[in-house]
């Protein structure tokens, strides 16, 4: 199974995910990041050799490859709308690449499993949260 088409449409609006890893001491770690979907894969990363000295690339690198990633925004307070992605997957890398910004180093996540709710932007009410769990087969 895989992501629908209305959900492909809504990560590739959206230009902020949150990434959440785990580091050595089993301390989770939540960071706001840019990335790419390409309709398989996650990639989250960036040019510089500074990217490879982040948390997040230090807990992949140490084996913590199980990571979630978030992907929200909050298209009105009134009415109150929220539409949202979140996905459990498995990360790798560092992987070179050609991405959004040119030329990088990346992690890419692969998702084993997402759950989305009002991607068609309703307004909050008593029934709204009805959320979309896919289970995601390898690549």
């Amino acid at each position: 199974m895989s992501f629908t088409a209305e959900e492909v449409a809504y990560l590739r609006s959206q230009p902020i995910a949150r990434l959440a890893t785990v580091g050595a001491e089993e301390q989770p770690d939540v960071v706001p990041v840019a990335f790419e979907f390409d309709g398989s894969y996650f990639w989250v990363g960036g040019s510089g050799r500074t990217v490879l000295g982040t948390r997040k690339f230090r807990n992949v690198r140490a084996g913590h490859v199980r990571v979630a990633l978030v992907v929200d925004d909050l298209v009105s307070f009134d009415p109150f709308v929220v539409r949202s992605i979140r996905v459990y997957g498995t990360a790798d890398g560092p992987v070179e690449r050609v991405g959004m910004i040119g030329p990088g180093t990346f992690l890419r996540i692969t998702p084993t499993v997402s759950w989305s709710w009002n991607l068609a932007g309703e307004p909050v009410g008593t029934d709204w949260y009805e959320p979309r769990r896919t289970t995601h087969a390898k690549p």
